[in-house]
């Protein structure tokens, strides 16, 4: 049955081409019988000639539903104008009012309906019951347009329906494009968001990595203990770097689920901390200070509060000289968290930090403005007066709405 009923979907001309012949059949067998009768009208010919045509018109239907109503009405009208009483053939009459109200333009739509509610007040003027009185009369034409309207409803019905579906699947591949556009945009994001946790972790792991390994080939000789501890700094430098380097390719691995302790956890405000003891240690004079009482904070908050000043500190020692020093303050408010990271070396150009960072390529301070405006704070950057360079940052514990 399921088979039969999909052959039927698939070929509904063939459903109606089948319905049009049973009604011609019928429609013979009802024209020959009632030819001769008593109050019967018309001809074996002229009722052959109705049916034959008001048959084709239900095997058209779905083909051409408006023409096909164009020729029902004719048929319709030169049944009235010949005397040709109705036959079961009429019934055509009903399924093509049922389909232009389901598929037909609107004009044939709304002609259809007129035509309906007008169709057996017509016929029941041009032949009328003879014994019934006028009343009955009227409740037979009554009868008989309810048919035609609820064709048409039914009809109309459909319409509503197969557009709200359509309007539904519609709705669909939108939402689904939408899906996909803001899945690009998501991963765009990460890019952006990967590209300047790499760009922080080589930048600043890698120039240290390259002042200790200056200092060590410059005291081999002179002060092989120095030279150690300069290599130390080096090894442990590049492990600490791999680590966040390994954290940050392992989420475009797709289909890994690492466990936790194989990546190291993201930086936060208490390990810069062991930002500056590093930076110490390679040769940089930093001075760093606390200010209010230290509580847990928002992690986005607390990456973007390290980044900074391991950007701050990577350009300081880049660009600021052989006697540069550097001081970070951090305060804590009741609603945020400021940050402020000062130099007194000669500095780089502001231009070359707008325009790509210390090394002209990296994110510089548009990272750093990119990260607080992430978490909805605010960036001042610029030379102090005097000399050097300053970054002060405001990071609110709740993004600005």
């Amino acid at each position: 049955m399921q088979r039969l009923y999909d052959f039927l979907r698939r070929h509904p001309a063939w459903v109606d081409a089948f319905w049009a012949v049973v009604l011609l059949g019928v429609s013979a067998v009802s024209v020959v019988n009632l030819d001769g009768t008593p109050g019967h009208q018309g001809t074996v010919p002229e009722g052959m000639a109705v049916s034959v045509a008001l048959c084709a018109v239900v095997a058209l239907r779905r083909r051409f539903p408006e023409p096909m109503l164009l020729v029902a009405l004719v048929i319709g009208l030169a049944q009235v104008v010949l005397d040709v009483e109705t036959t079961v053939a009429d019934f055509a009459m009903l399924v093509i009012t049922y389909t232009v109200a389901a598929v037909g333009a609107r004009w044939a739509s709304r002609l259809a309906l007129a035509v309906s509610l007008c169709a057996a007040t017509v016929a029941q003027m041009r032949w009328p019951e003879e014994q019934a009185s006028f009343p009955g009369q009227v409740a037979i034409a009554v009868f008989q347009t309810v048919p035609f309207a609820l064709a048409w409803v039914l009809g109309d019905s459909m319409r509503t329906r197969r557009a709200y579906f359509a309007q539904l699947e519609e709705r669909a591949a939108r939402l689904e494009k939408e899906r996909e556009a803001q899945a690009k945009v998501a991963v765009a994001a990460e890019r952006a968001r990967i590209a300047r946790e790499l760009h922080d972790v080589v930048a600043h792991n890698v120039s240290v990595m390259v002042v200790q390994a200056d200092g060590a080939a410059y005291v081999m000789d002179a002060a092989p203990d120095q030279a150690k501890k300069a290599l130390e700094t080096i090894s442990s430098t590049g492990r600490q770097a791999l680590a966040e380097m390994r954290r940050l390719l392992g989420v475009l691995r797709t289909g890994e689920h690492q466990e936790s302790g194989e990546y190291v956890p993201q930086p936060d405000v208490e390990q810069i901390d062991d930002l500056v003891e590093q930076c110490r240690s390679s040769g940089l004079p930093v001075d760093f200070k606390v200010e209010g009482t230290p509580r847990p904070l928002p992690s986005g908050v607390e990456l973007t509060a390290y980044r900074i000043v391991q950007e701050a500190l990577t350009n300081t020692r880049k660009h600021g000289g052989p006697n540069a020093g550097a001081s970070v303050r951090l305060v804590y408010f009741d609603d945020g968290l400021g940050l402020l990271v000062e130099d007194d070396g000669k500095g780089a150009p502001h231009e070359l930090y707008e325009e790509g960072g210390a090394d002209g390529q990296g994110h510089g301070l548009i990272g750093m403005r990119e990260r607080v405006g992430m978490v909805g704070g605010t960036l001042d950057a610029g030379p102090r007066p005097g000399g050097g360079f300053r970054i002060s940052a405001l990071l609110p514990l709740k993004p600005a709405h």
